[in-house]
């Protein structure tokens, strides 16, 4: 549960983020499609306009991250609209209150980003690559970086200012760990031996059409990049791989492997600097007559190290102080270095083994430069050829093959398919959305869809079949059965509030199970998230009222297969803190903070909102 709390609180603005970062092949183009002077806003934060295009661009980085939910497409956009009034509000709000982020922060934020590195390390030329296949510069993005980043300035401003009290954590584990004892009938459907009349089945079918419709099919036909594809067109030779190696050494290059132990003295509050230097230099000397590592098992004020006579392991660059890497980095094997000062105190460095760097050969790592040659050959080749398909698509609306001959492939087509099924490339959900858009409905070539990375599809309307009604005489046996279900359904409501009523009169549930012929299931000292029961149910319990002393709660529960359940609330003890609890006190505190202050932020961002000049156009919005 703590962990829970953690997740929700954590990151408000992260999304924002990852929306303002440029990823690979996204949203190819999307500019060449719109028409910005003709272009009515969706929405206005000051002077600031969104649209159509914005909206969708945010709806598909929000869904990306909902990915999995049950909510439609309109909700979705409804709130991608949203977030972005919300996220120009604080914009425009941290901008007025002069809050920054200095260029310096910008750009080690950006270097820590995976999509710009290689092998873990900053690729300026796979920075310089990625912004120049999104067209746009370097100092575009490091604004918009910025501008995000101060955003979330402030929020953890707001987040990281909030506090949990101890009364606030055992109140949570009052209500956590809570206890609760239930006794429960499940109700099974009720047979229902009464038969539709005609006139009820004639009604039903009038009022549900829709329901009994062979739905809207369309059939597409579409070009395709995919970037494996180019990966196997990649003309090589030798001199072509050479070269890429020695451009990209870097990449074929073992780094100098070197370890390092290490002889701690202490500077603090019991040490002068003095003294610990003395130690150090006192030490040094005797190294002259005993072991470094025998001597760092006695003397060593870093008793973790010293316990394995000082060593330190692998050294790696950026872990440690300024002063002792350049120390550490400059020894040669078995040197021991003169006293070093870090933050901790002085210490005494030895190279204990050291395994040089150097360039692999060619011939050695030909295969590893082929299969690199040829990625990188093919993901210029894609970003062209991307490039090029958002072009051709939009100047040549009304047909395919122009494109296909122009990219060298085949304009390929797909079988009939509905909005929420299909085959082949219609088992995409992207596919089917841009498929059934008005776009694409009223005859002109899609915007370039991505599915996933490597693979860019540009679809055009082929066939469209409008939904069709079926006859009754077609359908009158599923209607039958389902009016049939209906019946079994409302006499299983009324038996199941009837029990309900009588158990509320104080009739004992073992009472009514008898007179039913009912089984009942006991559950005793159910907490919450720690129990084996469905869902439905689990949460009912814990949201019922307590029960009175001589009174249980009652109510009932259907669980998502239709069972019935009636649910006898006996007994509620209050929960206490156990010793597991205990011992993650401090992390409680911490995770309850957090939720404390994101729901500060929240309020906060609402209240700025409140005071915003922000106009939705309800006419244009989320089409």
């Amino acid at each position: 549960m703590l962990t829970k709390i953690r997740e929700k609180s954590q990151g408000a603005l992260a999304w924002v983020i990852l929306t303002l970062i440029c990823v690979p092949f996204a949203l190819w183009g999307i500019n060449n499609y719109l028409d910005t002077g003709k272009e009515a806003p969706v929405a206005s934060v000051g002077d600031k306009d969104f649209y159509q295009r914005d909206v969708n661009k945010a709806y598909e980085q929000y869904s990306q991250n909902l990915q999995g939910l049950n909510i439609d497409e309109q909700t979705l956009k409804t709130q991608a609209l949203q977030k972005l009034i919300k996220d120009e509000v604080l914009l425009q709000y941290v901008h007025s209150e002069g809050l920054v982020i200095t260029d310096e922060e910008a750009r080690e934020f950006i270097k820590s980003l995976p999509y710009f590195q290689v092998e873990g390390k900053f690729s300026d030329k796979q920075y310089k690559t990625l912004l120049s296949s999104q067209r746009i510069s370097s100092g575009e993005f490091v604004s918009r970086i910025k501008n995000a980043l101060t955003m979330e300035q402030f929020q953890h401003s707001i987040i990281d200012s909030s506090f949990a009290s101890q009364y606030d954590v055992e109140a949570f584990f009052k209500i956590q760990n809570e206890q609760r004892d239930v006794d429960f009938v499940a109700v099974p459907l009720q047979a229902s031996i009464e038969k539709p009349t005609d006139e009820e089945i004639s009604t039903y079918y009038q009022q549900h059409e829709a329901l009994y419709q062979i739905p809207e099919q369309v059939s597409v036909e579409y070009v395709e990049l995919i970037l494996d594809d180019i990966v196997k067109k990649v003309v090589l030779s030798d001199d072509k791989l050479k070269a890429y190696y020695d451009d990209q050494k870097e990449l074929f290059t073992n780094p100098e492997r070197r370890k390092i132990s290490h002889i701690l003295f202490t500077v603090n509050d019991k040490v002068s600097e003095k003294e610990a230097l003395e130690k150090a230099t006192k030490a040094k000397n005797e190294l002259q007559t005993k072991d470094f590592s025998v001597l760092a098992s006695e003397v060593s004020d870093d008793k973790l190290t010293a316990q394995k006579g000082g060593d330190l392991g692998l050294f790696n660059v950026g872990v440690m102080e300024k002063s002792f890497e350049e120390a550490a980095s400059a020894l040669k094997l078995g040197e021991v270095s003169n006293p070093v000062r870090s933050a901790f105190g002085y210490h005494l460095i030895k190279v204990t083994d050291l395994v040089a760097g150097g360039v692999k050969s060619f011939e050695s790592v030909k295969n590893d430069v082929i299969q690199a040659y040829q990625k990188n050959q093919a993901e210029n080749a894609f970003f062209e050829a991307g490039e090029k398909l958002t072009e051709m698509s939009f100047e040549h609306p009304d047909s395919l093959q122009t494109v296909a001959t122009n990219l060298g492939t085949t304009v390929k087509k797909s079988s009939l398919f509905t909005k929420d099924k299909g085959e082949g490339v219609a088992t995409e959900d992207k596919i089917r959305n841009v498929a059934f858009s008005e776009e694409v409905l009223q005859g002109n070539n899609s915007a370039p869809v991505e599915l996933g990375a490597g693979r860019l599809v540009v679809v055009r309307l082929l066939e469209h079949k409008a939904a069709t009604k079926r006859e009754l005489s077609e359908v009158k046996q599923d209607v039958v059965s389902v009016l049939i279900k209906q019946k079994a359904q409302s006499l299983t409501d009324e038996k199941v509030q009837k029990i309900t009523e009588k158990l509320r009169s104080g009739l004992s549930i073992q009472a009514i199970a008898a007179e039913n012929d009912l089984s009942i299931k006991t559950e005793k000292g159910l907490v919450r998230g720690k129990n084996k029961l469905p869902d439905a149910l689990s949460s009912a319990i814990f949201k019922a009222p307590k029960p009175l002393v001589d009174k249980p709660s009652i109510f009932n529960v259907t669980l998502p297969t239709g069972e019935r359940l009636v649910v006898s609330l006996s007994k509620a003890t209050e929960g206490v803190m156990s010793e597991a609890d205990k011992k993650q006190l401090e992390l409680a505190k911490k995770n309850i903070a957090n939720a404390f202050g994101q729901t500060e932020f929240n309020q906060a961002l609402n209240s700025l909102q409140r005071k915003a000049d922000v106009t939705v156009n309800t006419k244009t919005q989320t089409q």
